[in-house]
């Protein structure tokens, strides 16, 4: 079931992928989606936004966490906490937290970025190491490119095969995070028909997925850019998360009809 630990990965970089204008979220936005593997129900994964201070700046706090339940809880137990501190204005983190533990393979880091110097200085709880690292300008977490691109003034006016670029830094390195615009379409949800924007991330292959494209992501084509549905393909069918449930949302859910 460690494919089952992949999507909540996967969710963090997209839910676990949008330069500020209006945005697309507030403090108390929180949502919740169920991740199935086929017809089982192999655990959650949670997004919240909440308020906090650093550099005497009110910042947003994003929590992320996703968990297995069930029998897939007993073959193979997921507990992963990831956590980014946000700028308000620009988007950019100022600090990540990632304490996962997946079967058994657990981290503890904690990362702490200079925008200015363009710096991350990331402490190792488990290997117990500290170390610094060069990044771009505009760097972004796994955490905060969810909602870097959630804000993109782009986002909603990409043509089909249009992509934008980012530079993400995770597992000590940064990569470029590509997300493409495949086009429109209405979704059938539990909430009913919601009109939606289909991405595909594109990760680097052999880090978390064997293909580069093996990923798809339904947002709402509204103000508030949510993600709805999550698709990874695998070898063996695919794992699926699906938008369970949300509150807090700045902006209206527009449903196109109702169930």
């Amino acid at each position: 079931m460690k494919k089952t630990a992949l999507l909540f990965l996967l969710l963090i970089i997209t839910v676990t992928s949008f330069a500020q204008k209006d945005s697309a979220f507030t403090a108390g936005e929180w949502f919740k989606f169920r991740i199935h593997y086929g017809i089982v129900n192999a655990g959650y994964a949670t997004l919240e936004v909440q308020e906090a201070v650093k550099n005497n700046k009110k910042v947003f706090h994003v929590l992320g966490n996703g968990y297995t339940t069930g029998m897939t809880k007993f073959f193979f137990k997921v507990e992963d906490d990831y956590q980014s501190y946000i700028d308000k204005q620009t988007g950019r983190p100022y600090q990540f937290v990632r304490k996962i533990n997946e079967g058994g393979y657990k981290k503890n880091q904690e990362g702490f970025f200079n925008q200015t110097k363009k710096t991350v200085f990331v402490k190792d709880y488990e290997k117990n190491t500290e170390n610094t690292f060069s990044v771009p300008e505009n760097v972004q977490d796994i955490v905060s490119s969810f909602y870097y691109l959630r804000n993109h003034p782009h986002i909603d006016k990409l043509k089909e095969g249009e992509s934008i670029v980012i530079d993400m830094f995770f597992d000590d390195e940064t990569f470029k995070f590509k997300l493409k615009f495949l086009g429109r379409e209405d979704l059938k949800t539990k909430f009913g028909t919601i009109s939606t924007m289909i991405f595909r991330p594109y990760v680097q292959a052999g880090r978390v997925f064997k293909e580069q494209e093996s990923l798809t992501v339904w947002i709402s084509d509204d103000e508030n850019r949510l993600p709805i549905r999550i698709k990874a393909s695998l070898a063996v069918g695919s794992l699926k998360a699906d938008l369970d449930e949300f509150k807090g949302l700045k902006n209206s859910f527009k449903i196109k009809v109702k169930p």
